[in-house]
């Protein structure tokens, strides 16, 4: 553990899971999305960070479920949920009038116990049946390092 408690910032790593977008009624949308599977050896914190950016008649929502699974290899052997699931919520509403809604979803897991790899899955659901639009873009951030991670690499 670095021993520097004012540097958290070097016990965090930062993964790629995915992006995808969603038109109401249409492509992406009530559609699951498989994040990147990756390795988390060494780390027994996960923290799932799900950005969005909607575009929303008034009234209409942007909801998002999420899980997490875990596997033996970074190919899905053995994959299983893992964890608790967080089911459908409601995370913007369209403005009087329409708007674009940004915000973040953020989902913390204990991994101490799970497979070496492990993937987020989300899904989107927008309740227009019209030309709303939502992208989405999840990251992940290990935490609780056993070995502290090195500085400025790129992932």
């Amino acid at each position: 553990m670095h021993s520097n408690t004012q540097g958290l910032a070097e016990t965090l790593a930062g993964r790629f899971a995915a992006i995808s977008a969603a038109t109401a009624g249409g492509t992406g949308d009530a559609t699951e999305v498989d994040g990147a599977y990756i390795d988390r050896q060494g780390f027994s914190s996960l923290k799932v960070l799900i950005g969005y950016k909607a575009t929303l008649a008034a009234t209409k929502t942007l909801a998002v479920a999420a899980n997490l699974q875990d596997a033996s290899s970074s190919a899905g052997a053995g994959v299983a949920d893992y964890g608790d699931t967080m089911a459908s919520a409601v995370v913007a509403t369209g403005a009087t009038g329409g708007s674009t809604e940004t915000g973040v979803v953020e989902l913390d897991f204990d991994v101490s116990g799970a497979g070496r790899y492990v993937r987020v899955q989300y899904t989107p659901d927008m309740s227009a049946t019209g030309i709303d639009t939502a992208t989405l873009a999840a990251v992940y951030v290990l935490g609780g390092a056993q070995v502290q991670p090195v500085s400025n690499a790129a992932n």
